[in-house]
């Protein structure tokens, strides 16, 4: 399994674009990219990492918020425009009701698209493309989910936004890659997010089974602070740590 970080970044334009992550698997002796989450900027990203959008006929979800959804539309268009419609898409309750109201914005293309939608809640497993995927809730301020993709005896975690809570913990324990948010620095007051010390609070009491951590959906307020987060987290969490980045790609 390989990783790719098309877009670490948040909804305040910097550097990095919005969130969407690659996970590249193995199924059937085939490579396979599933993708994840697809915000503002991802479908250049997704040009610029030598994936090609024609190979992205499944996209996961974590929530419906602008960041993590507005460049899926261009994607399917993308795939229209070449003769691609057929595409599968897995998210939180209320992704269907979502969709059928974009499509009612660009009739033009509702009956060009071959879209099927399938919604999750935490605690979901099913397989796909010979990987079993599990779910579990997170917090945020809209209802979100995190995934675990086991594929090939290898395990990558990703959470979109969310709050440390014991539910994501539970879902990564044992993974070799965990990918989780950290949008601000150390002190910084906030809710629905994560910042290193309340996820250091977190996993002293709940101790994180992972053999590595990468942080992502970094606001611009971390910019300066990567090193501090690092360092800190890694008081309490005994694996690797670092900062994601865009176009970053780490074997899993």
């Amino acid at each position: 399994m390989k990783l790719t970080f098309l877009g670490t970044g948040t909804g305040i334009p910097q550097t990095r674009a919005q969130s969407g992550l690659i996970m590249e698997v193995i199924t059937g002796g085939q490579k396979k990219p599933l993708l994840f989450d697809c915000g503002c900027g991802i479908l250049q990203r997704l040009y610029e990492s030598g994936y090609d959008h024609r190979d992205i006929d499944t996209i996961f979800l974590t929530h419906l918020h602008l960041d993590h959804v507005s460049d899926l539309l261009g994607l399917l268009k993308a795939n229209w425009l070449v003769g691609l419609t057929g595409t599968h898409i897995y998210g939180p309750v209320g992704t269907e009701e979502w969709f059928d109201k974009l499509m009612v914005l660009y009739p033009y293309l509702s009956d060009r698209l071959d879209v099927q939608i399938t919604e999750l809640t935490g605690g979901t497993v099913l397989m796909v493309d010979d990987c079993i995927i599990r779910t579990a809730p997170g917090i945020h301020s809209v209802t979100t989910i995190g995934y675990r993709v086991e594929c090939a005896g290898r395990i990558a975690v990703y959470t979109g936004d969310t709050e440390p809570c014991y539910s994501l913990t539970e879902l990564a324990q044992g993974a070799h890659v965990l990918v989780h948010e950290c949008a601000f620095p150390l002190g910084f007051e906030v809710e629905n997010h994560t910042t290193p010390d309340m996820f250091a609070k977190h996993i002293s009491k709940h101790p994180l089974n992972v053999e590595r951590l990468y942080l992502t959906h970094l606001y611009p307020h971390m910019q300066g602070h990567e090193q501090e987060a690092i360092d800190y987290i890694r008081k309490v969490f005994p694996g690797e740590v670092y900062i994601a980045e865009d176009l970053m790609q780490i074997d899993v």
